[in-house]
């Protein structure tokens, strides 16, 4: 494994207690970083950053109400300094249907989790990256806001937003040292699998050429990069992390 380094930074990863977003906040805090953990299971997030040590803490948040997740970065500023990296990670999948009978509630509550909270987060850091002229951002959206995936509109426009919220955010902050970016990611066989049925499951596999899921290992490995001092010029991109899926 490659070092990065990022001794001396400190960090947000939503979502990170488990999956993509564990593996992000270890890749993190093995390059040098101090991480806060956020994530609205409380429980797992504590266990989580007692395993990782170097410094992890945790906050319970609830992406969804604007006023936590402020609060939660003004908590995290105090303890750690400030934050210098965001990656904004915790979504989830949502329940699988065609457009005609997706369920309305479901809908709006996927968009609020996956877009309006990626927005919170992206609000509630940016403005103290603007202050210090420092900051690096990698939200995750998926391949699906490239392409929509069928039975899974309401996932794949979430995603779509994701990608277009940072190509604006990116060019608001360009003239910052602060770099804003979103990586569309493939499916990894994470716990949202629980959220999929398993044609949904079987669909995603098949649109892969490398013939298998993405390790989330794969994943941290990329965002570590993006988010380090390194990344100097790259702002407002979309990295694929698609097996060769991507066509755009």
């Amino acid at each position: 494994m490659n070092r990065i380094d990022l001794e001396g930074r400190t960090a947000v990863v939503t979502g990170g207690a488990q999956g993509l977003g564990r593996a992000v906040a270890e890749r993190l805090v093995a390059s040098g970083a101090q991480v806060s953990i956020w994530d609205r299971d409380g429980e797992l997030a504590e266990k989580a950053a007692q395993e990782l040590g170097g410094g992890t803490i945790h906050a319970v948040v609830d992406q969804v109400d604007f006023a936590a997740v402020r609060d939660a970065a003004r908590e995290t500023e105090a303890a750690l300094g400030r934050i210098d990296i965001l990656v904004a990670n915790a979504g989830i999948a949502g329940a699988n249907a065609t457009v005609v009978d997706y369920p309305v509630d479901e809908w709006q509550r996927i968009i609020d989790i996956n877009l309006n909270g990626v927005f919170y987060c992206c609000k509630a850091i940016v403005a103290g990256m603007i202050e210090r002229d420092y900051g690096r951002v990698v939200n995750v959206a998926s391949i699906a806001g490239k392409e929509g995936n069928p039975n899974a509109a309401a996932y794949s426009a979430s995603k779509a937003g994701v990608i277009a919220l940072t190509k604006s955010l990116g060019k608001e902050t360009a003239g910052k040292n602060i770099s804003v970016n979103c990586v569309t990611p493939a499916a990894a066989r994470t716990r949202i699998f629980d959220q999929m049925s398993q044609q949904h499951i079987d669909y995603m596999l098949s649109r892969i050429p490398r013939g298998r899921f993405l390790e989330v290992d794969e994943a941290a490995a990329m965002i570590a990069w993006l988010v380090s001092e390194e990344n100097t010029f790259t702002t407002g991109a979309v990295f694929d992390l698609s097996g060769g899926r991507a066509t755009y």
